[in-house]
């Protein structure tokens, strides 16, 4: 029969022969990361994590704007300024057409799994934007004065989210999505703008030159992500809105987006995706009293609608930690509250690192 001391050093050995087995698991959680296991790079918060690990990632999104629609149908310049009206502005109709639009987001992004069935999740962004509008002269008529820009950037708000796990096996997944958006971003940017009457003034911008929304926000919704051999393919419901108005009486609209996709795998390293989108968002309730210009961006019924978006992409991993992949996006349909630009597609690169 064995000793106590000696029962207690064969227990202790057997503890630290484990180790090595464990730190094996471990790591292959880490590793065995295919390309299809990942949803397209414009997706957020489609998977969690085993306990203990992280990931890291960055983003790079740009999204451009031209020309403008009313409805769903294309309406130009001439036609804005002599028939659409600035309950805003001391003018009854608008003189201020936006012609361009560019917005880049650097977005960085932490998570952390304390369990196998929650993973953590923060996300930081820089945002860039800069518009180009066309100025009509005095209050009425189509006569051009000049073209200007507008430009603004700095830190936008940010996301803190859980991941839950409600199903977890090795073909299907399905986990809840809870995020609350901290207003980081700031609503008060101003800039040049030339006036009808030929001066600059240096004017609050509107709504959609802001970095933020100005208000605690929440986040709620579901994601699922299927499996067989080389396919995967996944779908995301998410319900967003604002908990109270902000600081200039006014909230962003409510905003409902659904999007599915599938993946092939040529190889566990690359694949490709494919995604649609369905976003509808609701106008901004309340208004900033500060915008003033008669612009079509400074109205806030001008705001939300219902676009249709289709994507294609590439997801790659390399050293099975590292994964890099891009995602080319376009609008099929658009219908749009009020006069707004039309989206012409938005690129999204990215990196991410699990450790």
């Amino acid at each position: 029969m064995l000793k106590p001391n000696t029962l207690k050093l064969s227990a202790l050995s057997a503890a630290l022969m484990t180790l090595p087995l464990q730190a094996i698991g471990d790591e292959d959680h880490l590793v065995t990361a295919k390309a299809i296991d990942h949803a397209p790079i414009g997706v957020m918060g489609d998977h969690l994590h085993h306990k203990g690990e992280f990931m890291f990632s960055y983003r790079f999104m740009q999204m451009s704007m031209s020309d403008n629609l009313q409805g769903s149908d294309s309406i130009s310049n001439d036609e804005i300024v002599t028939s659409v009206t600035a309950p805003n502005s001391s003018m009854n109709l608008v003189r201020v057409v936006p012609q361009t639009m560019t917005q880049n987001m650097h977005m960085l992004g932490f998570m952390y799994a304390p369990t196998d069935s929650v993973t953590l999740m923060a996300m930081l962004n820089y945002i860039d934007n800069d518009m180009t509008l066309t100025t009509y002269s005095g209050s009425s008529g189509t006569t051009v004065l000049d073209n200007f820009n507008t430009a603004s950037s700095g830190l936008g708000d940010t996301k803190l989210s859980m991941l839950y796990s409600l199903i977890d096996t090795p073909e299907h997944k399905f986990h809840v999505n809870l995020s609350w958006v901290l207003p980081t971003g700031s609503i008060e940017e101003t800039g040049d703008v030339l006036t009808p009457m030929n001066m600059t003034s240096n004017l609050r911008l509107p709504y959609s030159m802001q970095l933020g929304g100005g208000s605690h926000r929440g986040e709620f919704g579901l994601t699922y992500n299927g499996n067989n051999e080389n396919i995967s393919w996944g779908a995301q419901g998410l319900y967003n809105l604002a908990f109270s108005e902000n600081d200039e009486d006014y909230e962003t609209g409510k905003t409902l987006q659904i999007t599915a996709w599938a993946n092939y795998g040529f190889s566990d390293q690359i694949s490709a995706t494919t995604r649609l989108t369905y976003i509808k968002s609701q106008e901004i309730v309340g208004e900033d009293e500060n915008l003033t210009a008669p612009v079509t961006t400074a109205n806030p019924a001008n705001y939300g609608g219902t676009t249709f978006l289709a994507a294609v992409g590439v997801n790659s991993v390399i050293a099975k930690k590292h994964r890099v992949a891009f995602e080319y996006q376009i609008p099929v349909t658009q219908d749009v509250n009020g006069v707004q630009m039309e989206m012409d597609n938005m690129l999204t690169l990215g990196y991410q690192l699990a450790f």
